[in-house]
């Protein structure tokens, strides 16, 4: 309950820490889209190639979040960006990357090959298959990587407070250095929604952005049952008893 009273009295500046939060996630994770899955595209035409990228994106994943912040800050101190908002964006970059550029990579290289064969036989140039064959059945696996992204950056986001980034890490951050379970509570909870809201919000664009024919059955049942419910009722007609008729 003093949790509650807490995050009402201090709503606004929680509102301030959550934009904040947001467009750091959003910056990081935005270029590492851009990125990502253009270079998933491009290593799928040479596996040595794409052995190097994937393991190089492997062994950063590796490097804890506050030993790459720390890493980060005498880099970006040559342009006076030793901390705050870039160093945190770079490294919640450089996170992203590796379930963009893997899903990108495993869902064009497992394509059935059937399927280009038609592509070509139509005619289609490389730029025309990728862009009307490959990247629309690639979609729901390349979400997936960004949905996974996107929360693992939600919680890392939050130790960025520690480079003067600000975000929603400044109550945990609070909470421990003041011994105030409040703050560390509030911090912890407001994280951890926001990363469930995300992952729901990217799973439903996910699901619009597949093509019908690949979507769920039971999700394609579901839509189409509300809609048939959503509809205008229709006016039935009254059928007469045979003795009526008679």
């Amino acid at each position: 309950m003093e949790t509650l009273v807490f995050i009402w009295n201090n709503a606004a500046s929680i509102a301030s820490m959550l934009v904040d939060h947001l467009l750091l996630v959003l910056a990081g994770v935005g270029c590492a889209i851009v990125t990502g899955v253009a270079l998933g595209i491009v290593i799928t035409l040479n596996e040595r190639l794409a052995r190097v990228v994937l393991y190089a994106a492997a062994m950063l994943m590796t490097i804890p979040s506050i030993a790459l912040f720390g890493l980060l800050i005498p880099v970006l101190s040559l342009i006076g960006q030793g901390i705050g908002f870039l160093p945190a964006a770079i490294a919640l970059f450089l996170y992203a990357q590796l379930p963009i550029v893997r899903n990108t990579y495993a869902a064009i290289r497992n394509l059935d090959p059937a399927l280009r064969e038609a592509a070509n036989g139509m005619g289609m140039t490389a730029w025309q298959r990728l862009y009307r064959v490959e990247m629309p059945i690639a979609v729901p696996i390349i979400m997936a990587g960004v949905r996974m992204a996107v929360v693992m950056n939600i919680g890392i986001a939050a130790i960025a407070t520690y480079i003067g980034a600000g975000g929603l890490g400044r109550l945990i951050s609070r909470g421990i250095s003041q011994s105030d379970p409040r703050q560390l509570i509030a911090g912890a909870v407001i994280v951890a929604l926001l990363a469930i809201l995300a992952d729901l919000g990217l799973g439903a664009l996910q699901w619009h952005l597949t093509p019908e024919g690949m979507r769920p059955r039971q999700a394609r049942f579901f839509w189409r049952r509300n809609a048939t419910r959503w509809q205008s009722p229709t006016v039935a007609t009254p059928v007469s008893s045979p003795a009526e008729g008679r």
